[in-house]
């Protein structure tokens, strides 16, 4: 019979995602389930039940930040959140959203600022960013919708103030429709600038 700690999880689960939330945080995977693989294979447990969900390994995440070095990260995370406003900013035309660690509270050393923005073209954020200046790489994205589709997103990555940014473009009509995050199925979380602010207050 399997172990289960005092808060009812199984035990090998428990341990699989503190090890794969320690791989995502030194090592920068993004990817959980990769980090879940090698975390159950570094620890002998390679059965898929004793693989955790991810939204138990973002708990996970957030526990072992919390753990190793709170101060410092919460000093972090509020330097991102400054970041992701004023790039926020530069791309107010386009209705910026934040999403992702930097909002969740979960963003370490190896996480990009991760927006939303809305326009017709990808192209019409391509020429806002050379008019700022900003080099960048031009990225896809598979997300899902409410409906089980899986679309394919155009993105920007770029750095401001030495902060790596991500900014996927997405239809104007699909601001109040969040994709499905891959974290807890969910509609993602999206934050406006004000929301944003009041993070920092």
């Amino acid at each position: 019979m399997t172990k289960k700690n005092a808060n009812g999880f199984d035990r090998p689960r428990q341990l699989v995602a503190q090890e794969a939330a320690r791989i995502i945080v030194t090592q920068g995977i993004r990817d959980y389930r990769s980090a879940k693989t090698k975390a159950a294979e570094r620890l002998g447990m390679t059965a898929r039940g004793a693989l955790p969900r991810n939204a138990e390994i973002e708990r996970a995440v957030s526990a072992h930040l919390q753990l190793f070095g709170r101060e410092s990260h919460s000093a972090f995370l509020a330097h991102a959140r400054e970041i992701a406003l004023s790039a926020m900013s530069l791309l107010s035309t386009f209705t910026p959203r934040l999403v992702g660690p930097v909002l969740n509270g979960t963003a370490d050393a190896n996480s990009p600022v991760n927006l939303h923005v809305f326009a017709d073209s990808p192209e019409q954020v391509a020429v806002r960013l050379c008019e700022l200046g900003l080099s960048y790489r031009l990225y896809e994205r598979r997300l899902k919708s409410r409906h089980d589709k899986t679309d394919v997103f155009a993105g920007f990555a770029f750095h401001h103030d030495e902060t790596p940014v991500e900014a996927t473009v997405f239809p104007i009509d699909r601001i109040r429709q969040a994709p499905i995050s891959p974290i807890d199925g969910k509609p993602m979380r999206r934050a406006d600038a004000k929301a944003v602010l009041g993070l920092l207050d």
